[in-house]
């Protein structure tokens, strides 16, 4: 999979739901994220799969929807989290990062999961890993425009 967040002449990519009444809950999506760091397990997954009230209830997928005017970059007081190019989510320095979570409350949708050794947020990059191991096509990459 090419996966384009960006690069000359190229239109930004950003993670979507695109059935979430597919997800049979069995996270691998959140594994795969999580071996973005060399991780085994959930600790530092971007992308959360939750029961909505048991397996008759389906799911709920929290990801990064790449918001236009992201609450979470707003809410940092350092200027750790800045707008990815093409305004198509947000990329977090983390050298600048304080820990102290404003961008976690900031975010109305509860995407900004929160790495409890750095004591740093991990927030989507829209890499698009965790799609190619969802296999009933949950997840989707599409253009920002």
């Amino acid at each position: 999979m090419l996966v384009l967040s960006s690069g000359e002449g190229l239109r930004p990519r950003r993670l979507v739901i695109k059935d979430v009444n597919r997800c049979v809950g069995c996270q691998l999506c959140m594994l795969a994220c999580s071996r973005r760091f060399a991780e085994v397990g959930f600790a530092k997954s971007a992308i959360h799969v939750r029961s909505a009230g048991g397996v008759e209830r389906g799911f709920v997928v929290v990801v990064c929807r790449a918001c236009k005017d992201p609450p979470c970059l707003r809410a940092c007081p350092v200027g750790a989290i800045t707008q990815r190019k093409g305004g198509a989510g947000v990329v977090v320095n983390y050298s600048k990062c304080i820990g102290c979570g404003f961008c976690r409350e900031a975010c109305v949708i509860g995407a900004v999961m929160w790495d409890d050794l750095s004591n740093k947020p991990i927030i989507c990059t829209h890499c698009g890993l965790c799609i190619d191991f969802c296999p009933h096509g949950v997840l989707g990459l599409e253009e920002v425009c």
